[in-house]
């Protein structure tokens, strides 16, 4: 546990933001987003690439993040990137789940974990692939799909986890086919589940 008269180190923070989830399970729940800064996963579709130099944002305390948290009034609290474990994350998600809030993790997997979480989001990329110690950490499996090639590595990364593990599809937004092949794929396979970036179609943040 994590004394409230510790100093945790302070994080860089790209944006704060109170809105839904968009994707996954917790699809259409109210979400207080923290989006750190720094990623080196350094995939060519990214829609934050402005989050990927830690050096070009303002590091912010750790107390100043969980009482925006706290005021935000959500259901739940997301970190995401980025990519989050790049950074350790003890201190923030102790101190958020003082405040009994629910405390979700969006990652690739690329780090080993550092923190304590509600939720695990495990979005592997064949850029920079899970640390090994991640498949046991997943609560949901989120594979982006550009191609006909990546089902192959969604399944790969699936056959690591355990098979009560909710497994999702998502098409790259930009790609115009991505939804298509997506669509079939889940009829053809259906221990599979599309998941859409539903916050892009109703136009918010």
């Amino acid at each position: 546990m994590v004394a409230e008269t510790s100093q945790p180190a302070p994080l860089p923070v790209v944006e704060t933001f109170h809105s839904i989830q968009g994707e996954g399970r917790w699809a259409g729940t109210s979400a207080f987003f923290i989006r750190l800064a720094g990623c080196n996963v350094g995939c060519p579709w990214c829609d934050t690439k402005e989050s990927w130099n830690a050096a070009r944002h303002a590091a912010r305390a750790v107390p100043d993040l969980v009482a925006e948290a706290v005021a935000s009034k959500a259901r739940i609290i997301v970190i995401t990137g980025g990519e989050p474990l790049m950074h350790d994350l003890t201190e923030l998600t102790a101190f958020l789940r003082r405040r009994c809030l629910s405390v979700h993790l969006e990652t690739s997997g690329a780090y080993p974990l550092s923190g304590t979480y509600d939720w695990v989001t495990l979005s592997p990329k064949p850029t920079k692939p899970p640390h090994p110690s991640m498949y046991r950490q997943a609560s949901e499996l989120k594979v982006v799909i550009t191609a006909p090639a990546d089902f192959r590595w969604a399944e790969e990364q699936a056959s690591k986890l355990a098979p009560t593990v909710a497994k999702f599809l998502q098409p790259e937004w930009y790609s115009a086919q991505s939804g298509k092949l997506v669509y079939q794929y889940v009829l053809d396979h259906p221990t599979w589940q599309m998941s859409l970036q539903t916050h892009k179609y109703v136009g918010i943040h």
